[in-house]
């Protein structure tokens, strides 16, 4: 499916900023040491990349219901409870996110439009951080979208979704 292709290249590049943090931090500490001199806007940089780093795999994150979750309670409720509160997180997921969405749009836009950047030795444009934090959040309401769906179907069909943990396998014995 092409959203699972998205995704992995989200998380993909997640990682080259991961892999980009560590250098940057690791260089701008040692020349201060070795040469009393840092990388310029070196805070401005790990910001930005801390934006790709944490939003850019969250539809991946969702994609595996790989989120926190505290479920020591919600484990010992009827499965069919389980499935019908997976559905309502992910419909408070979906409403959670959509004023983060229209922020991120109207702060991507606006960016885009003036070319606003951080003062500092290297003038870093500010909109490449406003539209990772557009990208990543955007994919992960489509993926939540998506599973939402289809946790709605199975909760009314009654069945199981995937993250509803199980001692028995049928919904109708407990």
């Amino acid at each position: 499916m092409m959203l699972h292709r998205v995704e992995r290249l989200l998380l993909d590049l997640a990682v080259c900023a991961i892999f980009g943090l560590g250098l940057l931090i690791t260089l701008s500490v040692m020349s201060r040491g070795l040469f009393n001199s840092g990388i310029p806007d070196t805070v401005v940089l790990v910001r930005e990349l801390m934006v790709a780093a944490i939003l850019l795999p969250l539809a991946a994150a969702t994609a595996n219901r790989a989120h926190i979750a505290v479920e020591f309670l919600a484990n010992m409720l009827p499965p069919r409870t389980q499935v019908w509160m997976i559905v309502f997180g992910s419909l408070i997921g979906l409403l959670a996110l959509m004023p983060l969405l229209y922020a991120g749009w109207r702060e991507a836009a606006k960016t885009l439009s003036n070319g606003s950047f951080y003062f500092g030795d290297l003038n870093v444009p500010k909109w490449p951080g406003r539209v990772l934090f557009l990208l990543g959040l955007s994919f992960c309401w489509v993926r939540l979208f998506i599973m939402f769906i289809s946790d709605l179907k199975a909760a009314i069909e009654g069945r199981l979704v995937d993250g509803v943990h199980l001692r028995s396998k049928q919904m109708d014995n407990h």
